[in-house]
């Protein structure tokens, strides 16, 4: 079992967790971020990594996925650490205060803070009915692309409309031996650029591309061999398929956080204004997923949350230190070390 010693655990490694480490490292307080996704970003990179955003201050327009590229970049100084594909299950509140958090996996993380940042919650994968899917789990299906080299020279079958299934059949098609996209709809929901991409691979003989169509089942012995598809007016028929990774988006929910002892209101943490502090000394929530009135759920007003929380985390990580706001046009940015 792995422990990790930090000063702040960040639930959430969506754009306001990211931009917490930010506020954090200015004022010397080392983070450890995880969330149950594979990679950083939260939303804007499983759901939405080619949608523009509007509102972003000094961004007339920013394309998700480029912003959490910025994020990365600007917390680099600061050194994070992060545990991906791992959702946060249990809190113990130790008799100094500080906490241990475990993941679902084991690993340990001994913090003095813990700041929910985990967006409209633990997201886990939109699964489409398909009576067997669970006995190829781990065996075939997968939710997520995590490691691209695992598809090389294989047969796939991608399943969905949306920005995720076509960024991946776009990226996927030079590795794979074989990859068909099968889609419900006739119109994709994606970036258009991706999909035009996607029908001009399709034109080209790069990929098979159907539409109107449904994964309706799953073959195999012990690992996944081919699958079932069905077309609208047409009999079913079967494709080859060493894995089958539908696309349907993400589902929020809560999980193992109802269980803390956190004020809840409509599957929301109540927090307090002054510094988005729950109930128990020590937590924060930050963006999505707290609630207040006057709440909007805006990535910007989640920056702004991250930005009083990280003063008041201060005097717990410092509770012999007096902070004295200076700001970065003064003092720059000093490295952690």
């Amino acid at each position: 079992m792995e422990r990790i010693t930090t000063d702040i655990c960040i639930v959430g490694a969506g754009p306001v967790g990211l931009f917490a480490v930010f506020e954090a490292g200015l004022l010397k307080m080392r983070c450890h971020v995880v969330d149950a996704l594979a990679a950083v970003g939260g939303q804007l990179t499983e759901i939405y990594p080619k949608k523009p955003i509007y509102d972003i201050p000094g961004f007339p327009e920013v394309m998700a996925g480029d912003l959490v590229k910025n994020l990365e970049q600007q917390i680099d100084p600061f050194h994070p650490t992060f545990t991906l594909g791992e959702r946060v299950e249990d809190l113990e509140k130790q008799e100094d205060g500080s906490f241990i958090v475990t993941t679902v996996a084991g690993t340990e993380i001994a913090c003095k803070v813990v700041v929910i940042a985990g967006g409209l919650g633990s997201f886990e994968p939109r699964k489409p009915a398909i009576e067997n899917l669970e006995k190829y789990e781990n065996n075939g299906v997968t939710y997520m692309v995590r490691d691209p080299e695992t598809f090389r020279d294989k047969r796939v079958v991608i399943s969905g409309g949306g920005d995720s299934a076509l960024d991946w059949t776009i990226y996927l098609a030079a590795i794979c031996k074989e990859l068909t996209l099968v889609h419900r709809g006739t119109m994709f929901r994606g970036a258009p650029e991706s999909a035009a991409k996607v029908m001009s691979m399709a034109e080209e003989g790069q990929i098979k591309l159907i539409l109107k169509s449904n994964v309706s089942e799953l073959h195999g012995e012990n690992e996944l061999e081919a699958v079932t598809v069905l077309v609208d007016n047409e009999a079913p028929y079967q494709i080859e398929a060493d894995y089958f990774i539908p696309l349907f988006g993400l589902v929020p929910k809560l999980g193992p956080l109802e269980n803390w002892g956190l004020d809840l209101e409509k599957s929301a943490i109540v927090v307090n204004t002054f510094d988005y502090s729950t109930n128990i000394p020590g937590i924060y929530a930050i963006g999505d997923i707290n609630t207040y009135p006057g709440k909007l759920k805006l990535i910007l007003c989640g920056f702004h949350e991250a930005a009083l929380m990280a003063q008041s985390a201060y005097n717990i990580v410092y509770p012999d230190k007096k902070f004295v706001l200076k700001y970065t046009t003064v003092n720059g940015i000093q490295e952690l070390t």
